[in-house]
């Protein structure tokens, strides 16, 4: 099986940052969308590659086991649970603590084999992640579920952590999963507009200590970003493609939200990059699911392909009907 360098598939240096490797992300996802390359299974090859190579890079658990085992990943495959000591000593858990996160095939699923090789349970590579003594939680949003030991906790017993990764389409909805911890499988429930890098505990669903009753399991919720919008909280930001005839002359369009479509009237003569807002059409807000944020509309004028006559024309009616000159003395003004 041949190694993926997800750093070449979307194009950025292997010390890019965050920031970098989600503009260079939107942008293939932008641009190798079925929806823009429908029939093209090359576009769509693509579109699949730079999904999964986000998935791991934007992902800093993730991104330090692939950048580790690199292009040796095999070696670590081939050790198969005997393999887990040297990778636990490689992220410096063979002697401090450290949580347990055990991924089942159907965890990996829409990816392809060489992820699911690397990060499955034969790799070693899903099942330690490091946690430091009095580290700090990385994310502050916190969802409390309640204790699920049945009773009240004898001494503090280690914690469990876990991620569960939803689509946009499941933050406007709410989404339920399941997580192995110990033996023990969970149902957690994703409250509607949840943020990506919020925290569900599940009081009691931990690791079980001697003489203790369990820990607590800490849920790290992972919302796969969506091409089709940027989110700003509970609103969301999408473009919409029109002709230079449509935002001239007006039209409705179709529009894409999470939970289906609506169909959206374009003024006469709107203005490339104008946003059109559709209250109601966002998310659900946190800790308010029956109020939901807007949809924010930005208008992309795709200008057409003019051979010599269309040229030749649209010359002659620029001359006809002269347009005022944008760049006024205020324009220039700002520019200084």
């Amino acid at each position: 099986m041949d190694y993926k360098d997800y750093y070449q598939i979307l194009g950025v240096a292997k010390t890019a940052s965050q920031a970098e490797i989600k503009k260079a992300y939107r942008r293939l996802a932008r641009d190798l969308h079925p929806d823009r390359n429908p029939g093209n299974a090359e576009a769509e090859r693509r579109f699949k590659d730079a999904n999964e190579a986000h998935a791991v890079l934007s992902d800093p658990e993730k991104r330090k086991r692939y950048d580790t085992l690199g292009a040796n990943w095999q070696a670590y495959q081939q050790a198969g649970d005997g393999g887990q000591a040297d990778w636990a000593s490689a992220f410096g858990a063979g002697n401090g603590s450290f949580t347990y996160r055990r991924m089942r095939p159907e965890d990996l699923g829409g990816f392809s084999d060489f992820f699911r090789a690397f990060f499955s349970e034969g790799a070693g590579a899903a099942r330690f992640g490091r946690q430091s003594a009095g580290q700090q939680p990385e994310y502050e949003t916190l969802y409390d579920f309640g204790d699920l030991s049945g009773g009240g906790i004898a001494r503090a017993a280690p914690t469990a952590q876990a991620e569960a990764e939803i689509s946009l389409e499941e933050v406007a909805r709410g989404a339920e999963r399941i997580v192995d911890v110990g033996g023990r499988r969970l149902q957690v429930t994703i409250p509607a507009g949840v943020a990506d890098g919020a925290r569900i505990r599940l009081a009691g669903g931990g690791v079980r200590g001697d003489a203790a009753a369990a820990g607590d399991l800490y849920v790290t919720v992972r919302v796969r970003p969506d091409p089709r919008f940027e989110r700003r909280g509970a609103d969301l930001v999408t473009e919409v493609p029109v002709t230079l005839s449509e935002a001239v002359l007006g039209a409705e369009v179709t529009v894409p939200t999470p939970l289906g479509s609506v169909r959206l009237r374009i003024r006469p003569q709107t203005q490339p990059g104008q946003e059109i807002r559709v209250p109601g059409r966002g998310l659900p807000r946190r800790g308010r699911a029956a109020e939901k944020g807007d949809l924010h509309v930005r208008v992309r004028v795709e200008l057409p392909a003019l051979d010599e006559q269309a040229r030749a024309d649209f010359e002659r009616f620029a001359k006809e009907h002269p347009q005022p000159g944008p760049r006024g003395p205020r324009s220039s003004a700002k520019a200084h």
